[in-house]
């Protein structure tokens, strides 16, 4: 599961791919789809500044909000 890190509301746009950069900033990057030209330079949406804690994935919600969730280590051998 996921928990809530920041609560931004950023609204979203389509053609656009959002992620948290390496500052815990909200970032966006238009996507490249076929042959409709290339993917954009990447530009800050909104400055949050979270604290990022090793071994987890920070993404941007549905609701536009940071949210991490612990990434799964090892497994089982195949």
């Amino acid at each position: 599961m996921a928990e809530k890190v920041a609560k931004v509301g950023v609204k979203k746009e389509d053609g656009y791919l959002y992620f948290v950069t390496k500052a815990g900033d909200i970032g966006r990057a238009k996507m490249a789809r076929g042959r409709k030209g290339k993917a954009g330079k990447s530009e800050t949406v909104a400055k949050v500044g979270a604290k990022k804690v090793g071994g987890y994935l920070y993404f941007v919600d549905k609701n536009g909000d940071i949210s991490r969730a612990k990434m799964a280590r090892g497994g089982k051998r195949r």
